[in-house]
C-alpha cells in the first residue's frame, strides 16, 4: 500500500505525501473498539463466570457438608479398612482409579472408582468417615481434579457454555482477545496520558465529569490497574484452549519447557537414582502443558490434571490388589517426599506399572512431589520433587493455580474475584460509551459512531507490512484472532460500502 500523492503545478512532477501523525493511535482505537463491540459478550460471560469459579470451592464445603466432613471423632482406620467398606459399598465390581485419604481430622476419604455408566473424564467417589469406615456419600466427580457436581457445572459454563468442545470456542476466543483488547487501550491510555500530561489524574475516575466522559473516566482509570491481569488471564487461559493450546503445546516442545512427570514402568533399564530430573524430562503425560487437554486446573477435564495421574490413564480391578498396598505405598511416599495433606494414591494399571503417590495441595506452589513405588518389591523406583521443574514449567505451574484461584487461597480467590469484576465492568462501560455517543440530533441511530477507518493509508509502507507481520503472526499462533479478525475486515468493508452507498443517494 502507497501513500496519496499530490501534483505540483509548476512541474507536474508528483512527491508522496508525509505521512500523517496520528495513524497509529487510529488503527488502536479502531481495533479496541472493534474488538470490544463482538468479543464483548464472550469476555463478560468468562469474566462473570469465572468469578464464580474463583468461590465454588467455599460453595461446596457448604453444599456437600455431609460428604466432605464428618463429627466422629477417635484414631483413624488403616486406608485398607476404608478402601474395604467403599468397595463392598459398590458391590466390589468397579474398579479404583484412585484414594484420596482425608487431609485432616474431621474430613472424609475419598475412594474413586471407574464406571462404566459415567461419561468421559468422571468417576465414582465413595466418601468414607476415616474413624468408622462408614460410607458418608456417593457422588460423581470430575476429572483428576476431583471436582464436585456443583463446580463441574460452574466450570463446564466458564469454559464451554455446556455446549461440550464446540463451546470452547467461546472461551477461546474470550481469551485470545482479552490480552490484545487490554494491550491496545493501556497503549491509548499513554497516548492520551502524554497529551494530558498528568497521567496521575487518569489512574482514578473523575466524578466531576457527566455523561461519556465520566464513563470513559471509569472504563480508562479501571482498565490500566487491571490490564496486567487481563494479560495474565489472557496468557494462561490460551494455554487450556483448543487451537491456540496446541500451538503452546508445540512451542514448549520446542523450547524443551516440558514438565517432570515421575514414570511408572517397572521394565526400565536405568535406576531410579540415575533417572533424576533428565531422566524424567520429557515424560510428561499431559498434553505437552499443563492439563491443555481439557482446562487441567479447573476439574482436570479429559482425564488431565496439570501433572496429576503422571501418565497413568486406566484403573486397577478392585480385586487385583491389597487393599493394605495403599497404606504401605503411603507410608513410603511419606518417607520420601510426600509431606502434605491433601494426597492422591494411584494404583498401577497394570503389572508392569508402579503404584504413584502424589502432592496435589494447590494452596502453595511447591506441592507437587510424587512417587513411584514397586509394591512388590517394596521399593522406590522413581521420584519427582518440585525442584525438578525447569523455570519456564514452575512459572507455568504457578500460572495455571494462580488462574485457579488456588495458589495463594483464600487471597488468590478474592483478587480473581475483583479483576473479574473490573473486566465485566470495563465490558459494560464499552457499550455504555458506543450509546452515549450516539449522534443527539439524529433519533434512528441508536448507537455511536465507530473510530475513523483508513488509519494504515496515512502510515508508511514499511508501518503497513509490520501491521500486516505482526497481524498474521498473531492470527497464526492464535488461530482465533485470525479467523475473527478476518471477519471484522469483512464486517468493515460492507459497512463501508453501505455508508457510500448511502452518501450516493
Amino acid at each position: 500500500m502507497t501513500t496519496p500523492v499530490s501534483s505540483l503545478p509548476e512541474t507536474g512532477r508528483t512527491t508522496p505525501r508525509t505521512p500523517r501523525r496520528g495513524w497509529f493511535g487510529q488503527l488502536l482505537r479502531r481495533l479496541h473498539f472493534y474488538a470490544g463491540i463482538f468479543v464483548g459478550p464472550f469476555i463478560l460471560i468468562a469474566a462473570l463466570s469465572g468469578a464464580l469459579y474463583a468461590i465454588s470451592p467455599q460453595i461446596e464445603e457448604v453444599v456437600y457438608a455431609d460428604e466432605l466432613t464428618t463429627q466422629a471423632t477417635g484414631p483413624v482406620l488403616p486406608l485398607a479398612d476404608q478402601v474395604a467398606a467403599a468397595t463392598t459399598y459398590t458391590g466390589g465390581g468397579e474398579a479404583i482409579s484412585a484414594v484420596r485419604p482425608a487431609p485432616e481430622p474431621g474430613t472424609t476419604t475419598r475412594v474413586m472408582f471407574e464406571d462404566p455408566n459415567l461419561d468421559e473424564s468422571e468417576s465414582r467417589a465413595i466418601f468414607i468417615d476415616p474413624t468408622t469406615a462408614e460410607v458418608k456419600g456417593d457422588l460423581t466427580v470430575y476429572g483428576t481434579s476431583g471436582s464436585l457436581p456443583l463446580r463441574t457445572w460452574v466450570d463446564q459454563l466458564h469454559r464451554s457454555l455446556h455446549l461440550g468442545d464446540f463451546g470452547r470456542y467461546y472461551s477461546e476466543l474470550a481469551a485470545s482477545w482479552l490480552g490484545i483488547i487490554a494491550v491496545a487501550g493501556l497503549c491509548l491510555w499513554v497516548m492520551r496520558a502524554r497529551k494530558t500530561r498528568n497521567a496521575s489524574v487518569m489512574l482514578r475516575p473523575n466524578m466531576k465529569h457527566k455523561g461519556i466522559r465520566r464513563t470513559f473516566s471509569w472504563h480508562a482509570s479501571v482498565g490500566v490497574w487491571a490490564a496486567i491481569g487481563m494479560l495474565f488471564l489472557s496468557a494462561t487461559g490460551i494455554t487450556w484452549s483448543q487451537l491456540g493450546g496446541d500451538n503452546v503445546t508445540k512451542l514448549r516442545a520446542a523450547l524443551d519447557w516440558s514438565t517432570p512427570a515421575v514414570s511408572t514402568d517397572l521394565d526400565r533399564e536405568s535406576a531410579m537414582g540415575e533417572s533424576g530430573a533428565g531422566g524424567q524430562a520429557g515424560q510428561e503425560g499431559q498434553a505437552g502443558h499443563e492439563g491443555q487437554a481439557g482446562h487441567a486446573g479447573h476439574a482436570g477435564h479429559e482425564g488431565h490434571d496439570d501433572g496429576a495421574h503422571m501418565g497413568q490413564t486406566g484403573a486397577t480391578d478392585a480385586g487385583g490388589i491389597d487393599p493394605a498396598d495403599f497404606d504401605m505405598t503411603l507410608a513410603m511416599a511419606r518417607d520420601i517426599n510426600v509431606n502434605t495433606g491433601l494426597v492422591e494414591i494411584l494404583p498401577p494399571v497394570d503389572a508392569d506399572s508402579a503404584w504413584v503417590v502424589q502432592e496435589i495441595q494447590r494452596s502453595f506452589p511447591t506441592e507437587v512431589d510424587a512417587v513411584a513405588v514397586d509394591a512388590k518389591t517394596m521399593e522406590i523406583t522413581d521420584r519427582v520433587d518440585f525442584s525438578d521443574y525447569g523455570f519456564a514449567s514452575k512459572l507455568a505451574r504457578w500460572g495455571i493455580d494462580m488462574h485457579m484461584g488456588t495458589m495463594f487461597g483464600l487471597a488468590n480467590q478474592i483478587v480473581l474475584v475483583v479483576l473479574a469484576i473490573a473486566i465485566a465492568s470495563m465490558v459494560v462501560w464499552g457499550y455504555v460509551m458506543w450509546w452515549q455517543r450516539r449522534p443527539k440530533h439524529d433519533p434512528s441511530k441508536k448507537f455511536g459512531v465507530t473510530p475513523v477507518r483508513g488509519a494504515l493509508t496515512k502510515a508508511s509502507w514499511w508501518s503497513v507490512a509490520a501491521v500486516a507481520l505482526v497481524a498474521v503472526g498473531i492470527g497464526v499462533f492464535l488461530p482465533m484472532v485470525g479467523i475473527s479478525l478476518v471477519g471484522f475486515l469483512i464486517v468493515d468493508g460492507v459497512l463501508a460500502m453501505w455508508a457510500r452507498r448511502r452518501a450516493r443517494r
